[in-house]
């Protein structure tokens, strides 16, 4: 069986990791991957917003199963492509990816499926924009409407830095078509949560809670970032409570699609704030978080590519995922500088040193092969992972992993997990 990924980041080398444990596996590509992807597997010159191309080398290569990662491919309909090509291929369509690629889209069928969310407005027009933020008062949450890598959501806490920031979003077009629209909503209070699921029309398989720390540095101060690190389980979200908080937040969603002749199949993430009032959802993505994919695949016993096939010919409903009953953690260590401009090509020394050490992996994120050696090359270089039977014994075990690698110009947060370890 021949296998695509689709990607470069950790979360994608953490889904190649995974899919190679099954047996029928003859052949992995991954584009375009990166240095770690290099090492083991087939990297292919194609970036993943080159829908055609991708498409071109699955039919070429008789390709067998295509794995979007990042969400890009997504939104640009990667998966009807590859449909129509007759290619299998695992995810949601163009449509329904529109969960994640427009945040208005969202909110409107989280009204829809009745989903807790923050109170919202849409709009296009500033000065609009501007009387809501005197209605619903500060701080106000601002959001680009469209895919803005990660950087189109501010926190403003002043009538000055919402008025700044509605003025480059509308205005200034500092996110082009992405903010063409902006979505306000109130500020919630409390601590955010992860939750996925492998989802086939409207049934649902949650995989365990996770969290992840988005701020660039210690005690979530500093820039958001793509994710500096992940753990699960969580307290926020206890396993006895799956359950119930995907019947509240995935399954209604799930239901609202399939009655708009629009069924999901893939993996959903809701984004979940846990507030004094209840659990209410921040945002849907429509594929694996990162690092969380890292964590959660450590902790996933069921085959991975089982999951996938059941997903995608509907008999996902006699299926349940067979979870480690250990914890699992991951630090990302990052560029200086990351997430604005960063340093690059920096030597990582040390790598063969900390994948003999027992129970931990490394999975690669900005890094790059040349002539046996490996440099770094993004933002988010690497992403050192471990699975042990608490959360303090993984904790401490990853963090003397890091103590292996030798890498100029770099950091990462250091209190990864210990949220979880106070309970």
């Amino acid at each position: 069986m021949k296998v695509l990924v689709i990607g470069s980041g950790g979360r994608e080398n953490a889904l190649v990791w995974k899919i190679q444990q099954n047996k029928n596996i003859s052949e992995i590509y991954v584009a375009p991957g990166n240095g770690g992807t290099a090492l083991e597997f087939t990297n292919i010159n194609i970036q993943p917003d080159e829908v055609v191309k991708l498409v071109g080398f699955a039919k070429e290569n008789k390709i067998d199963l295509v794995i979007p990662g990042p969400e890009m491919p997504l939104t640009l309909g990667i998966v009807d492509a590859m449909h129509e090509a007759g290619v299998p291929c695992f995810g949601p369509s163009a449509w329904c990816s529109k969960l994640e690629g427009s945040k208005a889209f969202a909110k409107s069928i989280m009204d829809k499926a009745g989903v807790p969310t923050a109170k919202y407005g849409v709009f296009s027009d500033i000065e609009k924009a501007k009387s809501f933020i005197k209605d619903i008062g500060l701080p106000v949450v601002i959001k680009a409407d469209g895919l803005a890598a990660g950087k189109g959501v501010v926190i403003a806490y002043t009538e000055e830095e919402a008025y700044k920031s509605l003025q480059e979003c509308l205005v200034e077009k500092s996110f082009g078509d992405a903010g063409a629209s902006v979505v306000l909503e109130e500020f919630l209070e409390g601590e955010e949560v992860s939750l996925m699921a492998f989802c086939s029309g409207e049934v649902a398989l949650p995989l365990p809670s996770a969290q992840d720390h988005k701020a660039a540095f210690d005690e979530d101060k500093g820039p958001n970032t793509g994710g500096m690190g992940a753990y699960s389980p969580t307290v926020l979200l206890p396993d006895n409570d799956l359950e119930s908080t995907t019947d509240c937040v995935i399954r209604p969603i799930l239901k609202v699609l399939a009655e708009k002749g629009h069924p999901y199949t893939g993996v959903l993430y809701a984004g979940i704030m846990v507030t004094k009032t209840g659990p209410k959802v921040l945002e849907y993505n429509v594929r694996f978080g990162d690092p969380e994919c890292q964590v959660l695949l450590m902790r996933l016993d069921t085959d991975l590519i089982s999951i996938i096939k059941a997903c995608m010919d509907g008999t996902l409903k006699d299926m349940s995922l067979q979870i480690s009953s250990d914890a699992s953690l991951a630090v990302v260590i990052v560029a200086e500088g990351y997430p604005g401009s960063y340093h690059k090509n920096m030597v990582i020394k040390g790598l063969n040193n900390i994948e003999n050490l027992e129970g931990i992996k490394v999975f690669h994120s900005g890094t790059r092969q040349d002539s046996g050696v490996t440099y770094a090359s993004g933002g988010r270089i690497l992403s050192v992972a471990a699975k042990d039977k608490s959360l303090l014994e993984v904790k401490e075990s990853v963090y003397k992993a890091l103590g292996h690698l030798d890498i100029d110009k770099t950091r990462y947060r250091r209190d990864i997990g210990i949220k979880g370890i106070k309970g």
